[in-house]
């Protein structure tokens, strides 16, 4: 197994934005009058984009497009003003990104959060161009587990999906990789470490640097 791209979600894979998702969120349901949730209960509505994340928080009678719309655009103003208050990279994957960057291999992020969205964070929480590509969601192309984000990304890096990792933390990504043919890797510290204990990845690794020592060797 050669391995020329590396692949990462974004979300509970690089960095960990449960805190500033879920306090966005909450903001905008106490806005309209709705019942809060915990932040832990956020581990499993975040994954599936911004429209499955306003959907399942609200309550079921309030689904109308009129509620539904409203809300999602207070949650996009509240949570662009402040994703980053409380997100940090997950201890070790700074210096894991930085020696993969010193390695001959291509390096995304591939995520369901918005573009714009994804791209800012990414942007202010890592150096400047040590991704190659940074790709979210974006209008006519599908979301995980559909794998187009992720053929589009190893398309213009002319890799094949075979010589490609994809990391994530979720049963989403893990899924996203089979379908996209490349080689799964699921991290225990995200948001939902029992989805990847059970989800049949490839490799499941516990702690960022265990990614070098996966690659080392495949190059």
């Amino acid at each position: 197994m050669t391995i020329k791209a590396v692949l990462f979600d974004l979300d509970g894979t690089v960095l960990n934005t449960l805190d500033d998702i879920a306090d966005s969120a909450n903001f905008a349901l106490e806005q309209y009058g709705y019942s809060i949730h915990p932040v832990d209960a956020y581990r499993y509505f975040v994954g599936n984009g911004v429209d499955n994340l306003i959907k399942v928080i609200l309550p079921e009678d309030a689904r109308t497009p009129e509620i539904f719309q409203s809300l999602k655009k207070t949650y996009i103003e509240r949570y662009d003003a402040h994703s980053l208050d409380k997100t940090r990279p997950y201890d070790g994957v700074p210096e894991m990104i930085a020696e993969l960057k010193s390695m001959p291999l291509k390096l995304a992020v591939a995520s369901n959060k918005p573009d714009d969205a994804s791209k800012f964070t990414v942007s202010r929480t890592f150096a400047e161009g040590i991704f190659d590509i940074v790709a979210g969601g974006k209008s006519g192309v599908p979301l995980k587990p559909n794998p187009a984000i992720i053929h589009g990304i190893l398309d213009e890096f002319g890799v094949p999906p075979s010589e490609a990792l994809f990391v994530g933390d979720t049963s989403v990504d893990l899924e996203t990789a089979e379908n996209a043919g490349c080689v799964s890797v699921g991290v225990l510290w995200g948001f939902r470490p029992e989805e990847v204990s059970s989800s049949g990845a490839n490799f499941v690794i516990a702690h960022p640097s265990e990614i070098i020592e996966l690659i080392k060797g495949r190059l």
